[in-house]
């Protein structure tokens, strides 16, 4: 067993829930299926996230829920914090289910008076909690999105398979006008790369090794190369341009989230770092080869049927580190024709 006891909240008298999103893109992503489980023991309810916008499109794109609320940045501080619980208060929610961590979390829902709370008792925050999950020692090592379903699994939630393959969502005309905004021209099959990476360089392969794998690709299928990421990768990904002998197109920084998703759904394959737009492309199912170095490919792997994880094994990752304090051997260690070989096991592509 993961975890060490239940709080079951009840089946009746619950028609307006709250959930707290996750911060990050990747981490919104891996708690789908247990927001998908939260809809399926309450289907007649009117479930609410609270998102910070950087997220909100993919709850938007891929819940079924009935309103998204936005986290505005003027909300991050005391003051802030009270005016969004007077927001929230007005709602009139019966139940709040924290899926973030932070004991922030847990003060906005007291301070909004709703009567049920529930989540992990992280943070220090299991006192402000009428259902407080307790965290043991193995569930910090299974999987994310798993992590997220034993949280609301012990909340009596309805289970749920952790597949999501959530291309079914994607409208498709819209997808394809997008693709056909960004890259005109002609018609090839498009590749996609997310050189960046959030949370510090120890989670970035070299931009030099990305540019000679964008090359070879480029030579041998044919394809557009996009790269792919938010304004803070655009840097990185200029660099891969520059390495490139190939006319990369840099698209990092310059679409929205929602745009990046439906060029990622028209992807032949994506290529990419251990980063929120790798989540995206594992759970539309896109063929995707994902480069792994600090982090852990046991908590944080994409999920789909095409994923190929590439990583080397050495004795001090996963560190989880911010930046490497050493050689950064765990990324050096990945070799070009590493990516390529999986790229080509995934592709048939000689």
């Amino acid at each position: 067993m993961l975890l060490k006891k239940s709080a079951r909240m009840p089946k009746e008298g619950i028609t307006k829930i709250l959930i707290r999103g996750t911060n990050w893109i990747g981490d919104a992503v891996l708690t789908l299926p247990a927001i998908a489980s939260v809809r399926a023991a309450y289907p007649q309810a009117r479930i609410s996230i609270l998102a910070k916008p950087l997220v909100a499109d993919v709850y938007k794109l891929f819940t079924a829920v009935d309103e998204i609320i936005i986290y505005k940045n003027q909300f991050d501080n005391p003051l802030g914090v009270f005016r969004l619980a007077s927001i929230l208060r007005k709602k009139k929610f019966d139940a709040a289910i924290l899926l973030q961590n932070a004991i922030e979390a847990a003060i906005i829902v007291c301070a909004a008076r709703i009567k049920l709370r529930a989540g992990y008792n992280s943070d220090g925050r299991g006192f402000l909690l009428t259902h407080s999950i307790k965290r043991t020692k193995e569930i910090r090592k299974v999987h994310q999105i798993d992590y997220y379903l034993e949280m609301v699994k012990a909340l009596g939630c309805a289970p749920v398979g952790r597949e999501m393959h959530l291309q079914a969502r994607i409208n498709r005309v819209t997808a394809q006008n997008t693709l056909h905004e960004f890259i005109p021209g002609p018609e090839k099959p498009v590749v996609g790369i997310a050189p960046g990476a959030t949370y510090g360089p120890a989670k970035r392969w070299f931009p030099e090794r990305f540019a000679e794998v964008a090359d070879k690709i480029s030579a041998n299928y044919g394809c557009h190369i996009v790269l792919l990421g938010g304004k803070d990768d655009w840097k990185v990904a200029q660099q891969v341009c520059a390495k490139s002998s190939t006319d990369l197109i840099n698209l990092a920084g310059k679409t929205t989230l929602r745009e990046a998703i439906y060029l990622i759904s028209q992807c032949v394959l994506f290529i990419s770092n251990d980063s929120g737009l790798m989540h995206i492309a594992g759970a539309l199912n896109v063929p995707t080869v994902a480069i792994f170095g600090s982090t852990n490919p046991l908590t944080t792997s994409p999920v789909g049927e095409k994923i190929k994880i590439v990583r080397e094994e050495v004795s001090c990752s996963p560190c989880l580190k911010e930046t490497c304090p050493t050689d950064f051997r765990c990324m050096d260690l990945v070799k070009v024709d590493d990516v390529l070989s999986a790229a080509r096991d995934i592709l048939k592509c000689n």
